[in-house]
């Protein structure tokens, strides 16, 4: 009995000491300190969207010289490589035979028109013994048919002159086109003819050229609303720029003419064709490039991070830092992605300010502290 009394009385103690050790807090634990966040602030600017594509440099015009006689070659009358004009003489082709022919041309001219002369002197002295009925009517016919066949043989023969003369003319090969002429393809003594598989030279307009660059057929819509844009504000063309490989561009600006019709089945891509001024013959034909196209203009467009927008449920949102450093989710509407950085259409106002890193620790209704971002390129310098 005695034990149990002892050991019921220890059990009480127990109980009491654990009673006044809850009755014990301690001291009050403070707040956990704002998040610091980088915040950036909404201003409106004016932006340019814009597509690089691959592209090739073609030619506006390009001739294939090729004689219209047949002939032995004498001179080249040309420096290779260099710029010549429509009209310029470029081979010299053996004229010898060509101007033998024409004097033969003339000649019977001449003869015929001797012949034309006496039938037209015969006709007129039968006329009037025809009239007096010295001869008979069928004379005086067979006079005037005489006259008239010989009046043909005229015309024959200046036709035949005059093919003579321009076969003369053409054993001077000229230029068809004003550009860059190319290298010589054949050489003083070669034998030349119409009928050749391989032109003589070839000459290439190049103050003018065109790149071919090809887009996916889905961006199409697209680029004919912005056409049609264009065309609306009485501008010829979308504008485009040429960028060197390493990016910078040429000093030379171009402009859609048109989109192809067609769309490449193995691709999916359709032909943009741009006229490009090339007034310093930077541009070649055969050199790949990149075509900057540009799509549409914004004016006062909101622009926010990549980094700046999370998804909840699959819509975007951002955080914006209100009164008192308090964060708030806000729904987005979002636009193009232009170089990590997304256009905002509707959602966000002008001067508010965006978390751009240290989101991932935030929840509504969050105290924050914030301090100004600074974009990674701005960083490392």
């Amino acid at each position: 009995m005695r034990t149990g009394r002892l050991f019921r009385g220890s059990a009480l103690l127990a109980a009491v000491v654990i009673a006044l050790t809850g009755c014990d807090d301690g001291p009050p634990q403070s707040p956990p300190p704002p998040a610091p966040v980088a915040v950036m602030t909404l201003v409106p600017a004016r932006v340019e969207l814009t597509e690089d594509l691959p592209g090739r440099v073609a030619a506006v015009r390009v001739a294939e010289i090729r004689p219209q006689v047949s002939g032995i070659v004498q001179q080249r009358l040309f420096e290779q490589g260099t710029e010549i004009r429509a009209g310029d003489p470029l081979f010299q082709i053996n004229p010898a035979p060509f101007k033998a022919d024409a004097e033969m041309a003339a000649a019977a001219l001449q003869r015929a028109g001797a012949a034309l002369a006496r039938a037209q002197v015969q006709t007129r002295r039968l006329e009037p013994l025809m009239q007096a009925e010295a001869i008979s009517r069928q004379t005086y016919d067979d006079a005037v048919t005489q006259r008239d066949q010989a009046a043909a043989d005229v015309a024959q023969a200046r036709a035949t002159l005059a093919r003579r003369q321009l076969d003369l003319k053409f054993a001077t090969v000229d230029a068809p086109i004003s550009g860059r002429i190319d290298q010589a393809l054949v050489t003083e003594g070669a034998l030349v003819s119409p009928t050749d598989a391989g032109p003589m030279a070839r000459i290439q307009q190049v103050d003018q050229v065109y790149v071919d660059v090809r887009q996916p057929a889905t961006s199409l819509e697209a680029l004919r609303q912005a056409l049609a844009l264009r065309q609306a504000d009485r501008h010829s063309g979308l504008p485009v720029t040429v960028l060197r490989s390493d990016g910078t561009p040429y000093d030379a600006e171009g402009r859609i003419l048109f989109s192809g019709i067609t769309v490449d089945a193995g691709t999916g891509d359709v032909l943009l064709r741009v006229l490009v001024d090339n007034a310093q013959r930077a541009l070649l034909p055969g050199m790949f490039v990149r075509a900057r196209v540009h799509r549409a203009s914004y004016a006062g467009s909101l622009m926010v991070p990549q980094q700046a927008v999370v998804r909840v449920g699959g819509k975007p949102l951002v955080w914006v830092v209100g009164d008192g450093d308090v964060v708030r989710a806000q729904p987005v509407d979002l636009g193009e992605l232009i170089e990590r950085r997304y256009r905002i259409r509707a959602g966000l106002e002008a001067g508010q300010r965006v978390v751009v890193g240290g989101a991932e620790r935030l929840s509504e209704g969050a105290i924050v502290a914030p301090h100004d971002w600074k974009p990674a390129d701005t960083a490392t310098r």
